[in-house]
């Protein structure tokens, strides 16, 4: 019986502090699909992606060549020229590798110019929502989008608009 009586003031203990705690939602991808600024951010980033993507695939298809060119003259050709020729074409074909991890590796250009661009967006995002969670007392807010277990929250708990409107984008 003492152990039942404890277990129950534990678990009505452990509900009490529960519902003491406030929480919000906010989704993210709302949010920035209706910033322009990454909108125009993100079609920047687009457009000089496909300018490196069209450099590394011109360097990758003049591989390409020089290999069917080299196939095609392979009969013509000295031991010495054939292994020259194969150089070339891995130099090539590694000159192109290197272009495209210079490009969209880890550390990229592409990964340094998304960091340089966005962040101050995102900064400017996580200082709007700080704010209203702290004037509203929000212990956690939970970003929505990227919160995968999530099945239901009630619209009541989403500060996405809220935040838009911190931000100067009513909504």
């Amino acid at each position: 019986m003492k152990k039942f009586f404890l277990a129950s003031c534990l678990m009505l203990l452990c509900s009490l502090v529960a519902s003491a705690q406030k929480y919000a939602l906010v989704d993210m991808e709302y949010i920035l699909k209706n910033i322009p600024a990454y909108e125009m951010t993100n079609e920047q980033l687009s457009q000089i992606s496909q300018k490196w993507q069209n450099e590394v695939e011109a360097l990758q298809q003049e591989a390409q060549n020089m290999y069917k060119t080299y196939q095609s003259d392979l009969v013509f050709l000295s031991a010495e020229m054939k292994s020259k020729r194969e150089e070339e074409i891995v130099q090539k074909e590694q000159e192109a590798q290197d272009l495209k991890r210079k490009y969209f590796g880890a550390d990229g250009e592409l990964y340094k110019r998304r960091e340089t661009l966005m962040k101050p967006i995102q900064d400017e995002i996580y200082n709007a929502v700080k704010e209203i969670a702290d004037d509203r007392g929000y212990q956690i807010v939970i970003d929505r989008a990227s919160a995968m277990s999530i099945i239901y929250a009630s619209p009541k708990i989403d500060i996405s608009n809220e935040v838009l409107s911190k931000l100067g984008y009513s909504k």
